[in-house]
């Protein structure tokens, strides 16, 4: 029942009363709305029912209302309904966004102040959508969508939400690409410049073919005809062929042992195009049967171009049938 003024000695007949009823439980006559809408002041009192597939308002005045009044204003629409300020100031605590059967009360202090209590609270209707979502606040309950693979959760006052996906600022590994070893010759291009540093593995290198020759390691910016050659003879190999004086052409290293070898070759500021290149390698092998064997080179690439391409070469003899290539960027 809308609000009234009653007189002494009124009958109020059964449906008034009904009306009032319902009113004092928090209800009362509904009036349907299936588009925004500006409240009048016949509202006092009674239920405003939004029902709209889309996004609505309900704009609230000053000078319709006395302190005291309220209005019962809910949401049946699959729209959200926002209970907004027009003339009068509307404060709250929960939220002022109706999600899909959210109600509340609008109760006015002054004829141009009320307060919107949100019966949900802090639109307990998730806005989360998709895998990876992350809940957060902007001036409303919100949603930050999944980050792309290997992002940060980053503050940012300058968003909306305060937050934002971002790269690792620092001090990190991010796996680029990770390529089985196969034929005679294998190579990752098209390497990310986006790092500081690269970082290379290659691990369980296995092959079939003749054992008596050489495997060898380059980047784009290197000949292999130009390294020094890691010899793989029938006994397994226990020696580096020429000697590690000619290193600092970019470097290379021996399989030994079929499936029995790891390496690690990591070059500083790889994507510098105002810098020549320097880098380490390390490398563990089987030697014989009882015996390992462990090489650690440092060496440089005399090239202001950056690297963007890493190949691991047999030089034709053997024929790679397993083994593994990682390639790292390092902040």
């Amino acid at each position: 029942m809308a609000k009234q003024t009653f007189t002494t000695g009124q009958v109020l007949t059964a449906a008034q009363m009904t009306s009032l009823q319902q009113t004092a439980m928090g209800g009362g006559s509904a009036t349907a709305k299936t588009a925004s809408y500006v409240l009048v002041a016949a509202d006092a009192g009674t239920t405003v029912a939004m029902n709209a597939a889309g996004a609505t308002t309900i704009t609230v005045n000053t000078a319709l209302f006395a302190a005291g009044d309220t209005v019962f204003i809910q949401n049946l629409g699959a729209g959200a309904c926002t209970v907004t300020a027009g003339t009068a100031t509307v404060a709250t605590a929960g939220s002022l966004i109706l999600p899909q059967n959210d109600a509340g009360i609008l109760y006015f202090t002054a004829t141009g102040a009320s307060i919107f209590y949100d019966y949900i609270q802090v639109g307990a209707a998730s806005p989360l959508t998709t895998k990876g979502d992350v809940y957060t606040f902007s001036t409303s309950d919100a949603r930050i969508g999944v980050g792309a693979n290997n992002t940060v959760l980053t503050a940012d006052s300058a968003e909306a939400t305060g937050l934002k996906w971002a790269a690792v600022a620092g001090g990190s590994m991010t796996l680029l690409s990770t390529t089985s070893l196969s034929g005679t010759s294998t190579t990752v291009s098209s390497i990310s410049g986006a790092y500081k540093h690269l970082y290379i593995e290659v691990a369980n290198v296995q092959w079939s073919g003749t054992v008596n020759d050489s495997a060898r390691i380059a980047t784009n910016l290197t000949s292999l005809s130009s390294y020094i050659q890691a010899k793989i003879p029938s006994n397994q190999g226990t020696y580096l062929g020429n000697g590690v004086d000619y290193i600092d052409d970019g470097g290379q290293y021996m399989t030994g042992d079929n499936g029995n070898n790891f390496m690690t070759w990591t070059i500083y500021n790889y994507a510098s195009t105002t810098d020549m290149k320097v880098w380490d390698l390390l490398l563990i092998y089987k030697g014989s049967s009882s015996n390992g064997r462990v090489s650690n080179w440092q060496g440089g690439i005399y090239s202001k171009s950056a690297v963007n391409s890493f190949t691991y070469d047999t030089m034709a003899s053997l024929t790679l049938t397993a083994g593994t290539i990682k390639i790292y960027g390092v902040n």
